[in-house]
């Protein structure tokens, strides 16, 4: 199992009362490719950063990889985390920088500082960086600066940096905002074959819920903080889809769509996804 959760809560900061993530049970499988869905503010973003350990959880239990990475020491913490690959909407690439070196960056992990001091200046392997951008079509851009791409040509080169790493779980937040829809979908199909072929969990948050419905074999629905659905995708509803995005405040749209999950098992009877908000029994 990649990661395990059980009643996690996550909170905007220490300070604040607010939280992020409320009573968060999921378990995500090796191998195993599910969307992350929901409105803007929903905490998509939150939990990919819970799962890739840059956020504690403030009560509940998580394990990632059969560990329980909050109770490690910082050193077994970063060994952990050097199985994981977090991807974020916004890459931080240093504009000044060579295309290679920042994706050849996807290795930071497993180098040591002097391996990673010498190829600031002589890229250690410009051919496996070649490679991944090549598969999407930005090999043409490898002694390109950052600064001289466009949106969406550093949107895939954040990604080839995944393609070069040796993670066995793949976080990736929003990674085809800046893309037209062909190369979204060519986009995605690249993260997914990656995945596959390396047997890895990929968790993709979207905004493109018809993406996510054709390619995703799961699909998980947040809302203000909770999952309110978790199905495969033969028994994600229009109904649940417009619940999860509608903007009124009295909470029934959320209970309909779990309602509706409820109703639509994979044999007409009944039969309940692996998870629902607490209550929706």
């Amino acid at each position: 199992m990649s990661f395990e959760l059980s009643g996690v809560s996550v909170r905007y900061a220490p300070s604040l009362p607010q939280h992020a993530l409320s009573d968060i049970t999921l378990s995500i499988a090796r191998g195993e490719q599910l969307a992350l869905i929901g409105p803007s503010g929903a905490g998509k973003t939150t939990l990919l950063h819970t799962l890739a350990l840059a956020r504690s959880p403030e009560n509940g239990s998580f394990r990632a990889f059969d560990a329980e990475p909050w109770a490690l020491s910082s050193a077994q913490r970063h060994g952990l985390r050097t199985r994981l690959f977090l991807a974020p909407q916004t890459p931080p690439l240093p504009p000044r920088q060579r295309v290679v070196t920042a994706v050849l960056a996807g290795r930071l992990p497993h180098w040591t500082l002097t391996q990673a001091l010498v190829s600031l200046f002589k890229p250690a392997d410009p051919r496996a960086a070649f490679d991944a951008l090549a598969r999407f079509n930005l090999q043409d851009k490898l002694y390109a600066r950052v600064d001289h791409l466009s949106g969406g040509e550093r949107q895939r080169c954040s990604l080839a940096r995944l393609l070069v790493s040796q993670a066995e779980a793949l976080l990736v937040d929003e990674p085809l905002s800046a893309l037209d829809p062909t190369l979204a979908r060519q986009t995605l199909s690249v993260l997914q074959q990656e995945a596959s072929a390396r047997n890895a969990s990929l968790v993709c948050s979207l905004h493109q819920v018809e993406l996510a419905r054709a390619h995703f074999p799961r699909i998980v629905g947040l809302r203000a903080g909770r999952i309110i659905f978790d199905a495969p995708r033969a028994e994600v509803s229009d109904r649940m889809i417009a619940a999860l995005y509608d903007q009124s405040e009295s909470g029934t749209s959320a209970t309909e769509a779990q309602d509706d999950a409820f109703v639509c098992g994979p044999n007409g009877e009944g039969a309940a996804p692996r998870h629902f908000a607490p209550g929706c029994y």
